[in-house]
């Protein structure tokens, strides 16, 4: 189910830079789609473009006051990803202050992909 979970939601983010930087974040670090805890916050429909496209998406509000009022329980590192994704997502304010330090190699080239990605660079500049 998580990954069509995570195809639904990069279909429905799909043409937004933004969108896409904040959903890519959150399927690329793969902790959260696999709970039922979190997914409850993942709403899905059907395209009605063509009617058979499964479309996802995120309600960044809700993950966001579950988080500040304990609702949804995350390590330290969750937490960074989901807000750095929200602010990438949907404009939610984020410390970088906070959310950089304590992120792990991995966590890091996440969240800097996706910074670029937000920033309309898809590929990784040659050097």
């Amino acid at each position: 189910m998580t990954g069509t979970i995570a195809t639904a939601l990069r279909a429905a983010a799909a043409g937004l830079h933004h969108s896409e930087a904040g959903t890519g974040l959150l399927v690329s670090h793969g902790g959260l789609l696999h709970r039922d805890d979190f997914t409850q916050f993942v709403h899905t429909a059907t395209s009605i473009s063509d009617g058979t496209t499964l479309l996802a998406w995120t309600d960044w509000d809700a993950v966001i006051a579950a988080l500040d009022s304990g609702q949804l329980p995350a390590s330290g590192g969750e937490q960074r990803i989901l807000r750095l994704s929200a602010s990438l997502a949907a404009g939610h304010p984020v410390s970088l202050r906070d959310a950089i330090p304590g992120l792990d190699h991995r966590n890091l080239r996440l969240v800097t992909t996706a910074i670029r990605h937000a920033a309309g660079q898809h590929h990784q500049p040659r050097q």
